[in-house]
């Protein structure tokens, strides 16, 4: 759904810029920027090293302080960990979740992998290029074991994961490979869920059990209107429940409050869709 090599373009549309976000810092103005959550719940939070089979992942844990609870294993873009990622996890865990951000590109150097307002060039390209589909599913397991080895974490309740841009395709490998534990999944803005290839993420489907919601951006549509409806089609015939919208008028990275595409009117209409999935299917 999202052509890589026209990220920056469509990174255009109004919204903060990834300089704007550096002149506000993080703190007071990100935090006013996102509508604050009802009956918020305290939170703890802690950076975190993750061993995986191949190295040492450096991650952003935060959840509640009070009991156990569901969690969330959120992918970040190709722009990796980083502190506006952290502010939504810490959003996420307010609303009752033990929320783990990784840094994907943990093989190369740890986070933060890219300088705000970075644009889309060849180091990033790079970065991209050290995932695979293979990868992805060994990431997914160690990250799943290490959550359900935590004791903020209830393990009798299903997790959930989200991915924005290049984090979507990393959702449905996630969900598609440890299906016994994923109950959502959720992708916002995700680039390549159904591609050509033999291990294009859309062909997991069929193996899933989680409810899906799939939030696509209007200018990605606009250039792979067909990408929908292959998903649908896919999700119907494997009878995997799932939620696809397109957002009229929002353009890729909308969902990433750092992004200069951030709409957040409709962000937070993706937001809300996702609290609705976590509430159904974590329970």
């Amino acid at each position: 759904m999202c052509d890589y090599d026209t990220f920056a373009d469509m990174q255009k549309a109004g919204g903060i810029s990834r300089r704007k976000f550096g002149a506000l810092g993080f703190g007071a103005g990100l935090v006013a920027m996102l509508p604050p959550v009802a009956n918020a719940a305290e939170v703890s939070e802690a950076e975190v090293t993750i061993k995986t089979p191949d190295g040492n992942c450096d991650a952003h844990f935060v959840y509640p302080k009070s009991g156990a609870s569901a969690a969330v294993l959120v992918w970040p873009d190709v722009f990796g960990l980083r502190d506006p990622f952290r502010t939504m996890g810490r959003r996420l865990a307010e609303s009752g979740y033990a929320v783990l951000t990784v840094n994907p590109f943990y093989r190369l150097q740890k986070a933060p992998t890219s300088a705000p307002n970075a644009p889309f060039n060849d180091d990033l390209r790079k970065m991209m290029g050290s995932l695979t589909a293979t990868t992805h599913v060994t990431d997914a397991k160690a990250f799943v074991a290490w959550l359900d080895a935590q004791p903020q974490v209830d393990k009798k309740r299903k997790i959930g994961t989200t991915g924005y841009c290049m984090g979507g395709p990393i959702v449905f490998r996630t969900a598609g490979n440890i299906p016994e534990r994923i109950g959502a999944g959720a992708t916002f803005h995700g680039g390549g869920l159904n591609t050509d290839a033999a291990d294009s993420p859309h062909l997991l489907i069929p193996k899933m059990k989680a409810s899906m919601l799939i939030c696509i951006a209007d200018n990605d549509d606009k250039s792979n209107p067909a990408s929908k409806d292959v998903l649908r089609k896919a999700f119907d015939a494997a009878k995997v429940p799932a939620r696809i919208d397109v957002y009229a008028g929002a353009n890729h990275g909308w969902c990433a409050i750092d992004s200069q595409a951030y709409n957040k009117e409709q962000a937070e209409k993706a937001w809300a869709l996702q609290l609705e999935l976590f509430k159904k299917a974590l329970a």
